[in-house]
């Protein structure tokens, strides 16, 4: 939609002026996330083919349940850059609470034999307690010394399930949970788009909530945090509480994605516990454009099709054709990764994200010099 304007000549004759390109522009730059959303809502319903892309049809349970595994941590990068680019602070252990979500919520439902309605209340509950505690600790300390403090706790809580103490966690197998104890609209490959729409759900809240929080005064003191915490303490605040909201909100919502991580998977793993885990989730941010509005998101929904999607490629009979010095790197789904992410970060700094203002800024072309009036630019010259 463009905006037109009518003029009149001396003859009363209309004219109809062209569009303007600018407000065009802006209405795309306004409703593109509305018509997304809308196209993301409506496709269980649809049929389309995407080869190359997905193995079956838009719709198909398949298909679906890569997508909403894409959303879901396509939400739970967006949470997690709460700290890394809205706070400066770099969190070695945010898988933690996600996991967090999911152990509690699994032991509440078999040990305690809890609805699920409840035991997913007393799981994020606890998964923000968690958060509140151990984040008091590791804010304490700054810069490196928070990021090895946050990589500690999340070993510990990684041993800790592996352990299995009491039979709780399952250890390295981890725990499955009955399907008779979840909802039984989420349960079953004939339910499958009501999984996606959980992991829909998610993503739009947790950008909202996001959205919400750096829009708010909290948010801003944030931004002066990273920008500089010192002149955020000669103001008079006490950046210690902001950045602790920032940790305990971050943390809610990755205990959050856990409990939809439990319903896609069906159980809770103990690879979610993992600081590799924490380390996809920073690769994520980095890759999409840290501190962005909605390059987190893309990141991690970019980053974990292609995990999906290379680790097919790697074990594809196209690639076991190929002679040794081929075949050997690309059937590694992580050295593919790899590149890619160093493709991305030495091609577009500052993630994703940039890419659109980068393409606007190469068709405008050289910026032209800029020029002086004849008496100044003598004057300049003048100058020692």
């Amino acid at each position: 939609m463009s905006t037109v304007t009518e003029t009149h000549d001396r003859t009363g004759e209309k004219h109809t002026a062209a569009p303007v390109p600018g407000n065009t522009a802006r209405l795309l730059r306004r409703w593109w996330p509305a018509a997304a959303l809308l196209i993301l809502a409506v496709a269980p319903y649809s049929a389309l083919p995407l080869p190359g892309l997905l193995d079956g049809p838009l719709g198909s349970p398949g298909s679906l349940q890569l997508l909403a595994t894409c959303l879901l941590f396509g939400a739970l990068a967006t949470g997690y850059d709460l700290l890394l680019g809205r706070t400066g602070l770099l969190s070695f252990g945010h898988a933690l609470y996600f996991a967090a979500g999911s152990y509690a919520t699994n032991m509440f439902l078999l040990e305690a034999g809890l609805p699920f309605a409840v035991s997913a209340l007393l799981g994020l509950c606890f998964g923000i307690a968690l958060a509140l505690v151990l984040g008091s600790v590791s804010l304490r300390v700054t810069g490196i010394g928070f990021s090895m403090v946050t990589l500690a706790f999340a070993q510990a809580g990684s041993i800790l399930a592996s352990r299995n103490p009491g039979g709780l966690t399952g250890g390295e197998e981890g725990r499955a949970a009955p399907a008779d104890l979840l909802p039984s609209g989420l349960v079953g490959i004939e339910h499958t788009a009501n999984l996606y729409w959980v992991a829909l759900g998610y993503l739009v809240l947790t950008l909202a909530v996001v959205h919400w929080a750096i829009g708010s005064p909290t948010g801003r003191v944030w931004e002066g945090i990273k920008e500089n915490e010192r002149r955020v303490e000669v103001l008079g605040l006490k950046p210690y509480g902001f950045k602790l909201t920032a940790f305990v909100l971050a943390g809610a919502l990755a205990a959050l994605g856990g409990l939809v991580h439990l319903l896609l998977t069906g159980g809770s793993t103990p690879q979610t516990t993992t600081s590799d885990f924490t380390l996809s989730l920073l690769v994520m941010v980095v890759l999409g454009g840290s501190g962005t509005r909605w390059g987190p998101m893309v990141g991690g929904i970019l980053y974990t099709w292609a995990d999906h999607r290379l680790g097919d490629l790697a074990g594809s009979g196209a690639v076991a054709d190929l002679p040794a010095v081929l075949r050997v790197p690309l059937s590694q789904p992580l050295f593919l990764l790899g590149v890619l992410f160093v493709a991305v970060v030495h091609l577009l700094p500052g993630g994703l994200a940039r890419l659109p203002s980068r393409l606007a800024a190469v068709r405008r072309g050289p910026a032209a010099p800029r020029t002086l009036p004849a008496g100044k630019a003598r004057k300049e010259n003048e100058r020692p």
